[in-house]
């Protein structure tokens, strides 16, 4: 344990004020920034390249990286809704220790790529055949604690099976609780493991428990805890949602309960300009999960229009089946390019690369640990995504050797990473200032890819 401040120096930093050359960073015992200071260019040896800030994950569902090259085979409607039987089937299939030996693996590629912390949408509660017990949790919280990678566990309520409450199917028995009182009670016993909560979407989640569901939470785990949410993500749950309830899910959750900072919408691929508006007039931020929305088929979300209206966004890796920060970004800026027929569509004149990534990055740190209110203000204990003093010392650190980037001076390697780099190009990964991967490599990987290799072959047998 780190018992008095050290320091770490680099060539550059990609900082609140834009690129900045020859620049220490002076870590505190608890691995937040302490202090940035400039320094004479060779004054002191270099730590690395040039750092960024590490890339939060806002959305995960880690069992779901064993899903990856299932279900891919055309089926009639070949959609969303077919992969979503596939992955029913994995979920009623993995024990315990197979989800260890999952999370491990997932967490481990998070690392190597640049994923600095990961926020954990945990709806596989259960047991199999939907046994109670904390057993499947702990496998994912020992899994990221083996592997270093900082994690907040936001357990999902989900208790109905759509819009017209219809109890949950065999294929949800997992995830599902019979109540609110249910739910909070294993939040209860998971005590200080939890940071929040996430109603899984409002076809899982009656507008009735939803209502009692942040009231049970603002006291248990405070007004300020993060609530995620999926939502809008499909055409098709728009539609049942209006037929329902004669309203669109994003309209129906504002009714429901006051938005604010606290709130995560994930997806809102099909949000309206209005209710875009709105989510920014109170502070709320939206999860893109770029990769899995374009694996998935949802539709592309406007980020241009709500970048440049300065609406909050983070990054999510969701269904995990690529895990790459920097092609989640690509996925994003290169989305709007197609919908567009125009470059450059998330740039400033700072270019593209470094304003796309930082964004991304500081709205992330955000939902992991929301601000008080929707104007920015001092940063919170430990909270990810900047590199400024009081927060946590996590960076993604590129040498400019790289395969992509080699030949770039700093301006321009953010640009050259962002359209056509990959996670090779990364020197090192530090969390909370400690170097936890070194050139693609991280302590374990061996063991953790062989156990990996081996569940994945037992479960390929039983789903």
């Amino acid at each position: 344990m780190r018992t008095r401040n050290s320091t770490l120096t680099f060539r550059a930093i990609l900082g609140p004020r834009g690129l900045e050359r020859d620049q220490s960073i002076e870590i505190a015992p608890d691995g937040t920034i302490h202090a940035i200071r400039a320094v004479r260019a060779g004054s002191v040896p270099y730590d690395g390249g040039l750092a960024i800030a590490g890339m939060p994950n806002a959305h995960s569902h880690i069992f779901q990286c064993a899903l990856a090259g299932f279900g891919e085979e055309a089926r009639g409607d070949d959609s969303f809704w077919s992969w979503r039987r596939a992955m029913y089937r994995l979920a009623n299939s993995i024990t315990p220790s197979q989800l260890f030996d999952i999370a491990r693996h997932g967490y481990a590629r998070m690392l190597r790529a640049g994923f600095t912390h990961a926020v954990e949408f945990h709806y596989l509660h259960h047991g199999p055949g939907g046994a109670r017990g904390p057993e499947t949790t702990q496998a994912v919280l020992e899994a990221a604690a083996e592997v270093g990678l900082p994690i907040s566990l936001l357990p999902v309520y989900y208790r109905t099976a759509g819009f017209d409450g219809a109890a949950p199917h065999a294929g949800q028995r997992r995830f599902a609780h019979d109540s609110v009182d249910d739910f909070m009670a294993g939040i209860e016993a998971l005590g200080a493991a939890v940071t929040g909560v996430a109603p899984h979407s409002l076809r899982a989640v009656p507008t009735a428990d939803l209502a009692e569901l942040v009231a049970a939470v603002d006291a248990m785990l405070g007004p300020e805890a993060p609530l995620h949410i999926h939502i809008s993500e499909q055409e098709l749950e728009v539609e049942e949602c209006l037929a329902a309830h004669g309203s669109t899910p994003i309209d129906l959750l504002a009714d429901t309960v006051e938005l604010g900072p606290r709130w995560s919408l994930v997806h809102a691929t099909h949000a309206t300009a209005p209710e875009r508006a709105g989510l920014r007039s109170v502070g709320a931020r939206v999860v893109l999960c770029p990769i899995t929305e374009a694996h998935l088929g949802d539709g592309i979300f406007p980020a241009r229009e709500h970048f440049l209206a300065g609406g909050a966004a983070a990054a999510g890796s969701d269904a995990n089946v690529r895990i790459s920060a920097i092609e989640e970004v690509r996925q994003l800026e290169y989305g709007q390019r197609l919908r567009d027929r125009r470059r450059a569509r998330l740039a400033t004149e700072a270019g593209a690369g470094s304003v796309a990534w930082s964004w991304l990055a500081e709205g992330g740190g955000e939902a992991v640990a929301p601000r008080p209110g929707p104007v920015v203000a001092a940063a919170a204990p430990m909270r990810p995504g900047r590199i400024e003093p009081g927060y946590r010392a996590d960076f993604v650190v590129l040498d400019g050797e790289g395969p992509h980037t080699l030949g770039h001076d700093w301006e321009t390697l953010m640009d050259a990473w962002l359209v056509g780099g990959d996670d090779r190009d990364i020197e090192a990964v530090y969390v909370g200032g400690e170097r936890r991967v070194e050139r693609g490599s991280m302590a374990g990987e061996a063991e953790i890819r062989s156990a990996f290799g081996k569940t994945m072959r037992e479960v390929r047998r039983t789903s």
